[in-house]
Protein backbone atom coordinates (compact mmCIF):
# COMPACT_ATOMS: atom_id res chain seq x y z
CA UNK A 1 0.00 0.00 0.00
CA UNK A 2 1.15 3.50 -1.04
CA UNK A 3 2.39 5.72 1.95
CA UNK A 4 1.06 9.10 1.54
CA UNK A 5 4.65 10.63 0.09
CA UNK A 6 4.05 8.15 -2.80
CA UNK A 7 0.50 9.28 -3.28
CA UNK A 8 1.20 12.38 -3.89
CA UNK A 9 4.10 12.25 -6.22
CA UNK A 10 1.93 9.65 -8.35
CA UNK A 11 -1.19 12.45 -8.21
CA UNK A 12 1.70 15.16 -9.34
CA UNK A 13 2.93 12.81 -12.32
CA UNK A 14 -0.51 12.51 -13.26
CA UNK A 15 -0.90 15.88 -15.55
CA UNK A 16 2.23 17.81 -17.70
CA UNK A 17 3.06 21.19 -16.91
CA UNK A 18 0.95 23.79 -18.35
CA UNK A 19 4.29 25.09 -21.08
CA UNK A 20 8.19 25.03 -21.80
CA UNK A 21 8.65 28.08 -19.05
CA UNK A 22 6.82 25.55 -16.25
CA UNK A 23 8.48 22.52 -17.55
CA UNK A 24 11.85 24.14 -17.27
CA UNK A 25 11.16 25.44 -13.74
CA UNK A 26 10.05 21.86 -13.00
CA UNK A 27 13.47 20.10 -14.26
CA UNK A 28 15.20 22.39 -12.79
CA UNK A 29 14.17 21.98 -9.34
CA UNK A 30 13.78 17.85 -9.62
CA UNK A 31 17.94 18.08 -10.74
CA UNK A 32 18.16 20.51 -7.86
CA UNK A 33 16.79 17.91 -5.43
CA UNK A 34 17.76 14.48 -7.21
CA UNK A 35 20.90 15.32 -9.91
CA UNK A 36 24.05 17.07 -10.41
CA UNK A 37 26.22 18.25 -13.31
CA UNK A 38 28.77 16.36 -14.61
CA UNK A 39 31.23 16.73 -17.72
CA UNK A 40 32.64 14.05 -19.65
CA UNK A 41 35.54 14.75 -22.47
CA UNK A 42 34.41 18.26 -22.06
CA UNK A 43 30.76 18.01 -23.02
CA UNK A 44 28.43 19.10 -19.82
CA UNK A 45 25.30 17.41 -19.07
CA UNK A 46 23.60 16.14 -16.00
CA UNK A 47 22.62 13.49 -14.25
CA UNK A 48 19.32 12.74 -12.37
CA UNK A 49 19.05 9.43 -9.87
CA UNK A 50 15.54 8.63 -7.89
CA UNK A 51 14.55 5.65 -6.31
CA UNK A 52 11.47 6.00 -8.27
CA UNK A 53 10.65 3.91 -11.50
CA UNK A 54 8.01 6.24 -12.67
CA UNK A 55 9.78 9.54 -11.70
CA UNK A 56 12.67 8.44 -13.96
CA UNK A 57 10.05 7.87 -16.65
CA UNK A 58 8.07 10.90 -16.01
CA UNK A 59 10.99 12.92 -16.45
CA UNK A 60 12.98 11.58 -19.18
CA UNK A 61 9.81 12.17 -21.22
CA UNK A 62 9.00 15.89 -20.08
CA UNK A 63 12.48 16.57 -21.38
CA UNK A 64 12.28 15.26 -24.81
CA UNK A 65 8.79 16.08 -25.27
CA UNK A 66 9.35 19.96 -24.47
CA UNK A 67 13.01 20.33 -25.26
CA UNK A 68 14.17 17.84 -28.25
CA UNK A 69 16.74 16.44 -25.62
CA UNK A 70 17.53 12.74 -25.64
CA UNK A 71 18.09 11.54 -22.62
CA UNK A 72 19.93 7.36 -21.56
CA UNK A 73 17.68 5.93 -19.13
CA UNK A 74 19.35 3.24 -17.03
CA UNK A 75 17.61 0.26 -14.87
CA UNK A 76 17.02 -0.44 -11.21
CA UNK A 77 20.80 -0.81 -9.87
CA UNK A 78 20.44 -2.16 -6.66
CA UNK A 79 22.62 0.71 -3.78
CA UNK A 80 24.82 -1.37 -1.63
CA UNK A 81 24.40 1.08 0.94
CA UNK A 82 20.05 1.71 1.19
CA UNK A 83 19.55 -1.63 -0.53
CA UNK A 84 17.12 0.04 -2.47
CA UNK A 85 16.81 0.07 -6.67
CA UNK A 86 18.02 3.23 -8.09
CA UNK A 87 17.32 4.53 -11.40
CA UNK A 88 19.54 7.04 -13.40
CA UNK A 89 18.40 9.28 -16.04
CA UNK A 90 21.57 11.26 -18.10
CA UNK A 91 22.15 13.54 -20.37
CA UNK A 92 25.47 15.38 -22.32
CA UNK A 93 26.52 16.99 -24.92
CA UNK A 94 24.72 20.20 -26.43
CA UNK A 95 21.53 19.66 -25.86
CA UNK A 96 22.11 18.74 -22.16
CA UNK A 97 24.33 21.87 -22.19
CA UNK A 98 21.41 24.34 -23.75
CA UNK A 99 18.84 22.64 -21.08
CA UNK A 100 21.23 23.36 -17.97
CA UNK A 101 21.02 27.35 -19.05
CA UNK A 102 17.57 27.15 -19.97
CA UNK A 103 16.69 25.50 -16.02
CA UNK A 104 19.13 28.19 -14.25
CA UNK A 105 21.57 25.48 -13.50
CA UNK A 106 24.90 26.87 -15.65
CA UNK A 107 25.53 30.22 -17.57
CA UNK A 108 28.32 31.19 -19.63
CA UNK A 109 29.74 34.25 -20.35
CA UNK A 110 33.26 35.22 -21.76
CA UNK A 111 34.92 34.46 -18.32
CA UNK A 112 33.61 30.94 -19.20
CA UNK A 113 31.22 28.37 -17.62
CA UNK A 114 30.08 28.63 -13.84
CA UNK A 115 27.72 26.54 -11.82
CA UNK A 116 24.27 29.21 -10.40
CA UNK A 117 23.51 28.08 -7.13
CA UNK A 118 20.53 30.09 -6.55
CA UNK A 119 17.09 29.53 -8.02
CA UNK A 120 16.77 31.66 -11.48
CA UNK A 121 14.00 34.13 -11.19
CA UNK A 122 12.80 33.79 -14.77
CA UNK A 123 12.14 30.44 -13.98
CA UNK A 124 9.33 31.20 -11.25
CA UNK A 125 7.88 35.15 -12.67
CA UNK A 126 4.44 33.92 -12.42
CA UNK A 127 2.27 31.42 -10.09
CA UNK A 128 2.30 28.56 -12.40
CA UNK A 129 6.00 27.82 -12.70
CA UNK A 130 6.04 29.06 -9.23
CA UNK A 131 3.67 26.39 -8.88
CA UNK A 132 5.67 23.79 -10.88
CA UNK A 133 9.28 24.22 -9.42
CA UNK A 134 6.95 23.54 -6.31
CA UNK A 135 6.30 20.11 -7.85
CA UNK A 136 9.29 19.44 -9.07
CA UNK A 137 11.10 20.25 -6.10
CA UNK A 138 8.84 17.73 -4.31
CA UNK A 139 8.76 14.99 -6.83
CA UNK A 140 12.68 14.82 -6.77
CA UNK A 141 13.29 15.30 -2.59
CA UNK A 142 10.04 15.31 -1.01
CA UNK A 143 8.04 13.71 1.83
CA UNK A 144 5.21 13.96 3.73
CA UNK A 145 4.08 12.33 7.07
CA UNK A 146 0.51 12.24 8.04
CA UNK A 147 -1.10 10.83 11.62
CA UNK A 148 -2.50 7.63 11.07
CA UNK A 149 -5.90 7.54 9.95
CA UNK A 150 -8.52 6.85 12.73
CA UNK A 151 -5.57 5.35 15.15
CA UNK A 152 -3.78 6.54 18.10
CA UNK A 153 -0.14 7.59 16.24
CA UNK A 154 2.60 9.94 17.49
CA UNK A 155 3.26 10.79 13.95
CA UNK A 156 2.24 14.32 13.56
CA UNK A 157 2.06 16.69 10.49
CA UNK A 158 5.47 16.93 8.28
CA UNK A 159 6.16 17.85 4.81
CA UNK A 160 9.81 18.95 3.84
CA UNK A 161 12.07 19.09 0.64
CA UNK A 162 15.88 17.80 0.41
CA UNK A 163 17.96 20.03 -1.56
CA UNK A 164 21.61 19.64 -2.25
CA UNK A 165 22.62 23.10 -1.28
CA UNK A 166 21.73 25.59 1.28
CA UNK A 167 21.64 28.37 -1.29
CA UNK A 168 19.02 26.60 -3.40
CA UNK A 169 16.84 26.16 0.01
CA UNK A 170 16.99 29.58 0.76
CA UNK A 171 15.82 30.64 -2.57
CA UNK A 172 12.95 28.08 -2.51
CA UNK A 173 12.17 29.67 1.37
CA UNK A 174 11.41 32.62 -0.43
CA UNK A 175 10.23 30.88 -3.14
CA UNK A 176 7.11 29.82 -1.14
CA UNK A 177 6.72 33.06 1.30
CA UNK A 178 4.99 34.05 -2.41
CA UNK A 179 2.15 31.82 -1.43
CA UNK A 180 2.28 32.99 2.26
CA UNK A 181 3.75 29.89 3.43
CA UNK A 182 6.48 30.28 6.31
CA UNK A 183 8.87 27.39 6.46
CA UNK A 184 11.87 26.56 8.11
CA UNK A 185 15.73 25.34 6.48
CA UNK A 186 17.84 23.24 9.02
CA UNK A 187 21.26 20.98 7.20
CA UNK A 188 20.90 17.50 7.59
CA UNK A 189 24.96 16.21 6.55
CA UNK A 190 25.62 17.57 3.67
CA UNK A 191 21.81 18.40 2.34
CA UNK A 192 19.68 21.52 3.34
CA UNK A 193 15.91 20.62 4.25
CA UNK A 194 13.24 22.79 4.00
CA UNK A 195 9.79 21.80 6.04
CA UNK A 196 6.75 22.78 7.40
CA UNK A 197 4.56 21.35 10.46
CA UNK A 198 1.58 22.47 10.29
CA UNK A 199 -1.84 20.82 8.99
CA UNK A 200 -3.16 24.01 7.54
CA UNK A 201 -0.09 24.95 5.74
CA UNK A 202 0.09 21.67 4.40
CA UNK A 203 -2.86 21.72 2.88
CA UNK A 204 -2.00 25.26 1.26
CA UNK A 205 1.15 23.27 0.08
CA UNK A 206 -1.45 20.04 -1.83
CA UNK A 207 -3.56 22.96 -3.18
CA UNK A 208 -0.68 24.70 -4.74
CA UNK A 209 0.52 21.34 -6.30
CA UNK A 210 -3.16 20.82 -7.69
CA UNK A 211 -2.80 17.17 -5.65
CA UNK A 212 -6.81 17.21 -5.21
CA UNK A 213 -7.08 13.80 -3.59
CA UNK A 214 -4.36 13.75 -1.40
CA UNK A 215 -5.69 17.08 -0.23
CA UNK A 216 -8.82 15.43 0.40
CA UNK A 217 -7.27 13.01 2.05
CA UNK A 218 -5.36 15.47 4.29
CA UNK A 219 -8.07 17.26 5.04
CA UNK A 220 -10.60 13.90 6.00
CA UNK A 221 -7.58 12.84 8.72
CA UNK A 222 -7.68 16.56 10.18
CA UNK A 223 -11.39 16.02 10.56
CA UNK A 224 -11.30 12.62 12.40
CA UNK A 225 -8.49 13.94 14.28
CA UNK A 226 -9.59 16.94 14.91
CA UNK A 227 -12.82 15.78 16.49
CA UNK A 228 -11.03 12.85 18.35
CA UNK A 229 -8.92 15.26 19.90
CA UNK A 230 -12.00 17.28 21.30
CA UNK A 231 -13.80 14.18 22.51
CA UNK A 232 -10.49 14.12 24.19
CA UNK A 233 -10.37 17.21 25.68
CA UNK A 234 -14.05 16.85 26.96
CA UNK A 235 -12.87 13.58 28.68
CA UNK A 236 -9.58 14.92 30.26
CA UNK A 237 -12.02 17.88 31.17
CA UNK A 238 -14.65 15.69 33.11
CA UNK A 239 -11.83 13.84 34.80
CA UNK A 240 -9.79 16.62 35.97
CA UNK A 241 -13.47 18.07 37.23
CA UNK A 242 -14.14 14.71 39.36
CA UNK A 243 -10.86 14.54 40.73
CA UNK A 244 -11.23 18.37 42.13
CA UNK A 245 -14.94 17.19 43.64
CA UNK A 246 -13.61 14.21 45.04
CA UNK A 247 -10.32 16.47 46.96
CA UNK A 248 -13.43 19.06 47.99
CA UNK A 249 -15.97 16.39 49.04
CA UNK A 250 -12.86 14.49 51.49
CA UNK A 251 -11.87 17.85 52.76
CA UNK A 252 -15.35 19.00 53.96
CA UNK A 253 -16.45 15.75 55.55
CA UNK A 254 -13.12 15.85 57.45
CA UNK A 255 -14.33 19.47 58.31
CA UNK A 256 -17.71 18.80 59.75
CA UNK A 257 -15.86 15.72 61.80
CA UNK A 258 -13.50 18.21 63.20
CA UNK A 259 -16.64 20.52 64.53
CA UNK A 260 -18.80 17.43 65.27
CA UNK A 261 -15.72 15.77 67.37
CA UNK A 262 -15.23 19.03 69.33
CA UNK A 263 -18.20 21.52 69.70
CA UNK A 264 -20.77 19.02 68.01
CA UNK A 265 -22.52 19.55 65.02
CA UNK A 266 -25.83 21.42 67.35
CA UNK A 267 -23.45 24.50 67.69
CA UNK A 268 -23.76 24.98 64.51
CA UNK A 269 -26.53 27.46 62.62
CA UNK A 270 -29.62 26.18 60.66
CA UNK A 271 -27.92 26.67 57.58
CA UNK A 272 -24.53 25.41 57.85
CA UNK A 273 -26.18 22.60 60.22
CA UNK A 274 -28.17 21.73 56.99
CA UNK A 275 -25.24 21.73 54.12
CA UNK A 276 -23.06 19.92 56.65
CA UNK A 277 -25.80 17.06 56.89
CA UNK A 278 -26.53 17.18 53.43
CA UNK A 279 -22.92 16.39 52.86
CA UNK A 280 -22.36 13.28 55.55
CA UNK A 281 -25.38 11.91 53.61
CA UNK A 282 -24.28 12.11 50.12
CA UNK A 283 -20.27 12.51 50.02
CA UNK A 284 -20.10 11.78 46.28
CA UNK A 285 -22.76 14.57 45.02
CA UNK A 286 -21.81 17.70 43.74
CA UNK A 287 -21.62 21.22 44.84
CA UNK A 288 -24.23 22.11 42.13
CA UNK A 289 -26.18 18.48 43.25
CA UNK A 290 -26.40 19.82 47.14
CA UNK A 291 -27.77 23.04 46.47
CA UNK A 292 -30.15 22.03 44.39
CA UNK A 293 -31.58 19.82 47.01
CA UNK A 294 -31.32 22.66 49.44
CA UNK A 295 -33.21 24.73 47.22
CA UNK A 296 -30.00 27.08 47.13
CA UNK A 297 -27.94 28.93 44.91
CA UNK A 298 -24.11 27.10 44.01
CA UNK A 299 -22.61 30.42 45.24
CA UNK A 300 -24.47 30.32 48.74
CA UNK A 301 -23.42 26.39 49.47
CA UNK A 302 -19.91 27.64 48.24
CA UNK A 303 -20.07 30.25 50.87
CA UNK A 304 -21.39 28.05 53.63
CA UNK A 305 -19.30 25.17 53.52
CA UNK A 306 -16.11 27.81 53.63
CA UNK A 307 -17.35 29.16 56.77
CA UNK A 308 -17.57 25.64 58.17
CA UNK A 309 -13.54 24.93 56.82
CA UNK A 310 -12.57 28.45 58.83
CA UNK A 311 -14.50 26.94 61.83
CA UNK A 312 -12.64 23.28 61.47
CA UNK A 313 -9.52 24.92 61.37
CA UNK A 314 -9.87 27.25 64.02
CA UNK A 315 -11.12 23.79 66.36
CA UNK A 316 -8.06 21.73 64.94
Amino acid sequence: MANFTEEIKSEIMLSQPENSDCAAAFLSAFLRTSGSVVSSGGAFGFEIVTENEGSARYVSQLIEKNFGVAVSRTGAVSDSMSGRDKYTVSCLGDGAFSLLETMGVIEADEDGISLKLGIDRKLTENDQCRSAYLKGAFLGGGSCTLPEEQTYSRTGYHFEIVFSNRVTAGDFCELLCQFEVLAKLVGRKDRSVVYVKSKEVISDLLNQMDTVNCLDKLNRIVEYKDRSNNSNRVANCSVSNIDKAVTASVAQIKAIEIISQTIGLQSLDKNLFEVAEARLADPDASMRELADRLNITKSCINHRMRKIAEMASQLS
